[in-house]
């Protein structure tokens, strides 16, 4: 799987970079939280940029949530994703009637806020978009799709990392309780196995299951953890399943459906019962993670999960392509990871020198 060290490396630089950086809490005295956090939007193609905003800016919001607000926003987003592009200008006077400016550039953002939300729908753009937020050390929670491919969802966490940017991804599904409570081993004792579904509509410019299908992949990782060794998948028009080997015999499996009502759930499997994996709580929950991430630096998602969960969905195409043969993920993300590191060579953004090095 994604090599430890790597993460290691990501929360040492990570933390070097966010004590030093001018426009973080964390600079200021550790009890003084006085302070609004800014926070600016990239992308106006979808509801999660408006309700998120409603959440942060409520004058009745509490702590964490009391501690940001959006102040503005960049509302390009996809360039040929009609459902998204369709609904910028609908997004743009929402969000002006709350009070948040809008601006011409990404580069004009930076300059205003401390911290960004990047909420473009289309995934493709998310690392030519998180790039200049990235180089002005900037956190940023990036929304589902993280990327349009791994190799670019690799390419984000590692430009962060050399970087010294803290940033994270997930959808709302992996806080709902009894997921948090799985994970925490405080549900059904010790996980043995998890079944999810959730909507698993295509759009056809990204890997099948990252446009939708990522609710559902999220919350079985939030209950399973990482160590996924293997992906199968059994793909028809209206249904897709995805069955995941992990370490010591595991079993998850995510089950992606294209019709009928859209539900979120799952079953968790344990050593003393089973239960609900709970469905979709609404937002709340993830946005008062996010200002708590904006305020500490400390991303409440690893990346070498994040990673993991889009190589799952990865390695899904490909069994799926290989009609259904068993795909293993530390081949899939070694492939991406190559290519990954070629793209930021080119970018010009390179690894981080040992502090033994001349």
């Amino acid at each position: 799987m994604f090599d430890p060290r790597n993460l290691l490396c990501l929360v040492l630089l990570t933390g070097f970079a966010w004590a030093g950086n001018s426009r973080s809490v964390c600079s200021q005295d550790k009890d003084d939280h006085s302070k609004t956090i800014r926070v600016g939007i990239i992308g106006l193609d979808t509801s999660h940029a408006i309700a998120f905003t409603k959440l942060l800016n409520d004058p009745d919001a509490k702590p964490p949530l009391s501690g940001c607000r959006v102040t503005c926003a960049f509302p390009k987003g996809s360039p040929d994703i009609e459902s998204s592009v369709s609904r910028v200008p609908k997004y743009t006077q929402q969000i002006q009637e709350m009070g948040v400016e809008i601006v011409d550039s990404i580069d004009e953002l930076i300059e205003l806020v401390d911290a960004v939300l990047l909420e473009t729908n289309d995934g493709r753009p998310h690392l030519q978009q998180v790039l200049p937020v990235l180089k002005a050390r900037i956190p940023t929670f990036i929304d589902k799709p993280v990327a349009g491919s791994l190799v670019d969802a690799i390419a984000i966490f590692e430009a962060a990392n050399r970087l010294g940017t803290p940033v994270f991804s997930s959808s709302s599904l992996r806080f709902s309780k009894p997921a948090q409570l799985a994970r925490q081993g405080k549900l059904v004792g010790e996980v043995l196995g998890c079944e999810t579904y959730s909507p698993a509509t295509i759009e056809p410019t990204h890997p099948d299951l990252f446009w939708y299908g990522i609710h559902g992949v999220e919350q079985l990782f939030t209950v399973m953890g990482t160590g996924c060794q293997s992906v199968s998948r059994t793909s028809t028009d209206t249904t897709d399943v995805v069955v995941g080997l992990w370490q010591e015999g595991r079993i998850g499996t995510f089950r992606g459906t294209r019709t009928g009502p859209h539900k979120y759930g799952g079953t968790v499997f344990g050593t003393e019962g089973q239960e609900s994996t709970g469905g979709n709580e609404g937002y709340a929950s993830l946005v008062t993670e996010i200002a708590r991430f904006f305020q500490t630096g400390k991303p409440p998602v690893a990346a070498d999960e994040t990673i993991e969960i889009y190589a799952f969905m990865k390695a899904a195409d490909e069994s799926k392509r290989l009609d259904g043969e068993r795909v293993l993920l530390q081949a899939v993300i070694d492939s991406a990871q190559t290519q990954a590191d070629q793209k930021l060579a080119e970018l010009n953004i390179h690894p981080a020198k040992n502090v033994d090095e001349p």
